[in-house]
């Protein structure tokens, strides 16, 4: 059992969803069939269930690289993967409206965990085959998606520079959030497959704003219902090819 997902590993599936917010991990569960709650345990709310005959779970990894390392790693040790990222984010771009969802490409590393995986110098990108999958799943659901790069950082409040925005915005950077980063890099050097995808809260620099509330929700809905659509392609795949 590990130290702080506490469950046996028959419990967890190959096939993880791992969102930063514990109610969205409910929100996620509320999709599975025959679910029920397998870990409540430091902070990490699991729960696992069918999804059209799919065996999946859904684990909050909190905010954070730290905490997303040490969930997506013990999540790992028990047998997943394959995991998507169900996040928020803010954005760079006035483009991008809130509730907008946004598929990650990459992610630039402004965070600290992942250094201590591998270096700066490594990128931290997605796995391609569960990017695609999340983009033909919008597409099957007939829901718009932004398809582009983020950045992920642990420090929600701390100084900025702002002409450091700038250029992030005038290198085409879409989003920005927490635990991107993390998942990518430590999915590249353990061999597992990882995708994200987030849906705009609206975040400024400063706050977010109230009025926005109702889209992101929309938003959010809309995150999850592209993010389980893939996974079962990406099962179904899986089973076609015997892996």
């Amino acid at each position: 059992m590990e130290f702080h997902i506490r469950c046996n590993p028959e419990e967890i599936s190959r096939y993880v969803f791992v969102p930063g917010s514990h109610a969205r991990a409910k929100m996620m569960a509320e999709h599975f069939q025959e679910c029920r709650l397998v870990s409540d345990s430091r902070g990490y709310l699991v729960y696992s269930g069918m999804v059209d005959g799919i065996f999946m779970t859904v684990s909050s990894t909190g905010m954070g690289g730290p905490t997303t390392a040490i969930a997506v790693e013990e999540l790992g040790h028990m047998g997943a993967d394959t995991m998507i990222r169900v996040g928020s984010c803010g954005t760079m771009q006035d483009y991008v409206n809130v509730g907008d969802v946004v598929v990650a490409t990459g992610t630039f590393r402004a965070g600290g965990t992942a250094n201590n995986y591998l270096p700066i110098e490594f990128p931290a990108v997605p796995n391609y085959d569960v990017t695609a999958a999340l983009v033909q799943a919008a597409k099957r659901l007939d829901l718009k998606v932004h398809v582009g790069l983020g950045s992920a950082g642990d420090a929600f409040y701390a100084p900025r520079d702002p002409s450091s925005r700038d250029y992030l915005k005038q290198s085409g950077i879409i989003s920005g959030e927490m635990e991107s980063d993390t998942l990518f890099v430590i999915a590249a050097l353990r061999g597992w497959r990882a995708g994200a995808l987030y849906a705009n809260d609206g975040t400024s620099k400063e706050t977010k704003p109230e009025w926005g509330e109702e889209a992101f929700r929309r938003g959010e809905e809309n995150a999850i219902r592209i993010a389980l659509e893939a996974m079962k392609a990406i099962a179904q795949a899986d089973a076609a090819a015997g892996a």
